[in-house]
């Protein structure tokens, strides 16, 4: 709750669920605490002085502060509430979120140029009977960045799944092949056989009578 100014109760009723909805959104991926109404979970120290911001954003494990935020309404967009809370939060070395209607984007802006309030990120909000729609108008070069490193996850192995029972007949065991019988041995080719030598012929007329 705005330690400067008392909003009307239908104003506070949506900034508390303005609050609770950004608590849903951040919660994603680290741990949040929100002071909504009059209520004090979590403070910070600033220059010697607590103060209690709508929500705290921390690293997971809750001790490492990563950013605050800031949610305003229309009562209470002004320069005595920026001084007060807007210019103590950015004093944080931690980024500060602000969020406001659409119809005071243009009045934060000028009170955080005129005060040189360096907010994070500046955001608008818009709420309906169901639900929070929000809208980020700018965002600042200058803000300070908060780095977390990620553990990596180790990856889980899953249980191989088991192979469903064959309902197929087992096979047949095959036969042994059968024992390759032995060549006959080739009988040696019969050797020819040898031609008669011709037999010298006779010689005509005999012998010559004396």
């Amino acid at each position: 709750m705005s330690p400067i100014l008392t909003r009307p109760v239908r104003e506070q009723l949506e900034h508390d669920r303005v609050i609770r909805e950004l608590q849903a959104k951040y919660k994603r991926k680290t741990d949040v605490v929100i002071n909504p109404g009059n209520e004090q979970n979590q403070s910070i120290t600033v220059e010697n002085l607590v103060v209690f911001p709508d929500l705290l954003i921390f690293a997971e494990g809750g001790k490492r502060l990563l950013g605050t935020v800031e949610v305003e309404t229309g009562e209470s967009v002004n320069s005595i509430e920026a001084r007060a809370e807007w210019g103590v939060y950015s004093k944080v070395k931690v980024p500060l979120h602000l969020y406001v209607p659409p119809n005071c984007v243009d009045a934060a802006r000028r009170i955080c140029d005129e005060y040189q309030i360096v907010v994070a990120e500046l955001w608008s909000y818009t709420t309906t009977f169901d639900q929070v729609r929000f809208t980020l108008v700018h965002k600042s070069p200058d803000a300070p960045v908060v780095k977390v490193p990620v553990k990596a996850s180790k990856p889980v192995s899953k249980p191989a799944p088991k192979p469903a029972p064959s309902k197929a007949k087992p096979a047949a065991k095959a036969k042994p092949a059968a024992k390759p019988k032995p060549k006959a041995k080739a009988k040696p080719a019969a050797k020819k056989a040898a031609k008669p030598k011709p037999k010298p012929a006779a010689k005509k007329g005999g012998k010559k009578r004396r």
